[in-house]
């Protein structure tokens, strides 16, 4: 690999991007490295991570346009929108059929208001929200305005529904899943998600860690405790 080059890389599930961004850094012995957009530790797929001069395009890549896949639950919600927390709320959601999630998605397109999950990583007065929430203070942060390019409803196995987003920069997919079941009256959290595209960047084309590791060191094992064969 270049010294100032952007590397694909597959985020594991359970990992936060900054794991991987240090891993990385420390297997290509970069002087800088960053990456063009977060996902969650519950989240996998694709990250597009710049390295030494090539830091300087990140917000190039972060403006892209962003494809996402996953599922969410119809029936019961947390606080963190996603499987981070534990269930808060159950609701009967027998009466819900297809017809209704996929009209419900609709009103979700376009450019909307999107209210960031109580459990996001803004910050605000200098502490992030996911750590004031964890501390039993969630802060009531502000609508965004965002672009949702498409919101496909892909699979309806009730309570489970499979999606397809295409979106601009700064949306939720946690939120997007947690306004679907507030639509509905039934609440909803995200139980899946995986980026697999960033412009025209694919997730098929990415490296995983692993692979990065080994290709830097063919006989590493493990690097700062985590395996790597």
């Amino acid at each position: 690999m270049d010294d100032d080059n952007v590397i694909l890389v597959k985020k594991p599930f359970g990992w936060t991007s900054y794991q991987v961004v240090g891993i990385v850094k420390k297997v290509l012995k970069a002087k800088k490295i960053g990456h063009a957009g977060t996902l969650d530790p519950l989240a996998s797929g694709l990250l597009i991570l710049c390295c030494n001069e090539k830091t300087k395009a990140i917000a190039h890549y972060q403006n892209m346009d962003k494809v996402y896949v996953g599922s969410f639950e119809l029936g019961k919600t947390t606080p963190s929108f996603d499987l981070e927390t534990e269930f808060d709320h159950v609701y009967d959601h027998t009466a819900i059929t297809p017809a209704m999630v996929h009209t419900a998605a609709k009103t979700l397109e376009g450019k909307i208001w999107q209210k960031p999950p109580p459990y996001a990583a803004i910050k605000q007065k200098g502490v992030r929200a996911y750590t004031s929430a964890r501390r039993g203070k969630p802060m009531d942060l502000p609508p965004r305005l965002v672009d949702v390019k498409s919101f496909a409803v892909t699979g309806t196995h009730l309570p489970r529904v499979d999606f397809r987003i295409r979106c601009g920069k700064g949306v939720y997919i946690r939120s997007m899943a947690h306004d679907v079941g507030k639509a509905l009256g039934v609440g909803a959290f995200l139980h899946e998600l995986t980026r697999v595209q960033i412009g025209a960047y694919h997730v098929r084309d990415a490296l995983t860690v692993r692979e990065i590791i080994r290709s830097a060191n063919p006989n590493a094992f493990y690097i700062n405790g985590w395996s790597c064969v």
